[in-house]
């Protein structure tokens, strides 16, 4: 991921040097090449999507000069990127930063047997009923169909089985390291908090929305203490769609790899734009959108 921006464009190779320098190791390169059981590392995926997303953003703005952006988001580990774009934190700390909570979270998974499954075509509340029943919690609240739910690898497999009986159209366990925004991840809690400690935030430049609250972050201090209670917090993702919408933005671009986000709007609110930049080809249509 990365590969085509960084060959193309000057400044994309900049900062991808200036990310390698940053966190010590070949950064850039395991983006590129993989192999693929490296970047899906949560300690390389996590730096690695953190870096790819700001290099979109910096492509963005350098394509579009007068660019002006009036919030931002980001799903789990996209708020540090949201947040580094707000001028909350810089480059390299949020960069720093991301590739410790990887570490941390996969330390967390390695001690305990957790897993993951995505809950399609049942609401909230009874999903809610199937994780109080199996002992396992909702972990992401993407968007109307699409819910995750996160605990103990035992316990996801019942979970599954009662949300199919009360109607749930699907529930597929996830391909993933570990119980994600559970409390299987509480062990990374207060490394991620001494992290934390060591870099200087500032107050955000525009509203940038917490996972846990699904409002706009407060003072510094608060920001740190969001981010250590979002690795076992429920991502509520739709709900801070929902604020921004009602709050009157009407355009959104996505940034990093993947259109994972686009898809939620879609079903969110199919009326409204989402563009993306992941790579040339959706930078190149962006830019053309955005410059009329």
């Amino acid at each position: 991921m990365g590969k085509d921006l960084a060959e193309k464009y000057p400044t994309a190779k900049s900062w991808f040097d200036r990310a390698n320098a940053a966190v010590g190791y070949d950064l850039a390169g395991v983006c590129f090449n993989g192999p693929e059981t490296e970047l899906t590392k949560t300690e390389n995926a996590q730096p690695g999507i953190f870096l790819v997303s700001w290099v979109a953003f910096q492509l963005l703005k350098e394509q579009v000069p007068n660019l002006k952006f009036e919030a931002t988001a980001g799903l789990s580990l996209g708020e540090f990127t949201a947040l580094t774009a707000a001028g909350a934190m810089s480059f390299e700390d949020g960069l720093r930063v991301v590739r410790q909570r990887g570490r941390f979270m996969q330390e967390a998974c390695d001690v305990t047997k957790g897993g993951m499954a995505a809950v399609i075509g049942l609401d909230e509340a009874p999903t809610r009923e199937v994780c109080a029943e199996a002992g396992v919690v909702l972990a992401n609240l993407n968007c109307p169909g699409q819910l995750v739910i996160s605990g103990a690898a035992d316990k996801i497999e019942k979970a599954c089985e009662l949300a199919k009986a009360k109607g749930a159209r699907k529930a597929i366990p996830l391909t993933v390291a570990g119980a994600y925004h559970s409390p299987l991840m509480a062990s990374a809690q207060p490394k991620l908090a001494a992290e934390l400690a060591k870099v200087k935030l500032a107050s955000p430049v525009v509203p940038v929305i917490s996972n846990v609250t699904a409002q706009a972050h407060g003072a510094p201090v608060d920001i740190s203490a969001k981010l250590v209670e979002q690795v076992c917090a429920s991502v509520r993702w739709e709900e801070s769609v929902r604020v921004l919408l009602a709050q009157g933005y009407m355009r959104f671009i996505e940034l990093g790899p993947g259109t994972a986000l686009s898809g939620f709007m879609k079903r969110i609110d199919k009326t409204v734009p989402v563009l993306n930049v992941a790579d040339v080809v959706s930078l190149e249509a962006t830019v053309k959108v955005l410059n009329g």
